[in-house]
């Protein structure tokens, strides 16, 4: 793995949605229609586009509508194997020293080294997924998890990072024993895993 590691942090293992990502078919491959199409939101200009997305194992697959109706292909190599890269947690950001208690703005003094992560990255993509601790109401959970997420995504996509989800987990993934101080400062973490 040639990600760096911001913090020491545990491996994720959840299941994550798939992800567009910009890779498109050229215009010599797409199949022409009498109209737009509804998930294409006129991008198709009378023409169909599939896309190539990201499967949360890494592999990848031709959209061949927007993800509208949930069809895809596997994407083939010239031997006929799925075309997949690996996917590993690469950055563990600890949200104690990154973000305020109950907030999801981070620290300016933190925004610098993680745009110098993401900058020098060798992964082709990005998912960030956000954790808490036990102490608040499910609900609350998930949603500042979350927030925190897409503040870390933010930060990634303003150098450029290609970021393919984001998610928030409350504090359904833990790492270590909410019943502990230490446990629950384990737990309150962003994660970005690496496509590489």
């Amino acid at each position: 793995m040639l990600c760096r590691t911001i913090a020491v942090g545990a491996a994720l293992a959840m299941p994550l949605s798939m992800a567009v990502l910009t890779a498109t078919a050229t215009s010599s491959e797409a199949q022409t229609f009498s109209r737009d199409t509804r998930s294409q939101q006129g991008r198709d200009q009378g023409q169909y586009i599939p896309e190539i997305a990201l499967t949360p194992d890494g592999c990848e697959v031709w959209m061949m509508d927007d993800g509208a109706e949930g069809y895809a292909d596997n994407r083939l190599t010239r031997k006929g194997t799925p075309v997949c890269h690996d996917v590993t947690p690469c950055g563990v950001v600890n949200t104690d020293q990154f973000f305020a208690t109950d907030s999801h703005r981070i620290h300016s003094r933190h925004k610098a080294r993680l745009e110098q992560f993401f900058r020098d990255s060798n992964a082709f993509a990005f998912t960030i997924v956000g954790h808490t601790d036990s102490r608040a109401s499910d609900e609350y959970n998930m949603r500042l998890s979350y927030n925190r997420a897409i503040a870390v995504a933010k930060v990634a996509q303003s150098v450029g990072a290609k970021i393919v989800d984001v998610r928030g987990m409350g504090e359904r993934y833990p790492v270590a024993d909410n019943r502990t101080k230490d446990g629950m400062a384990r737990n309150r973490r962003v994660e970005i895993l690496c496509f590489q």
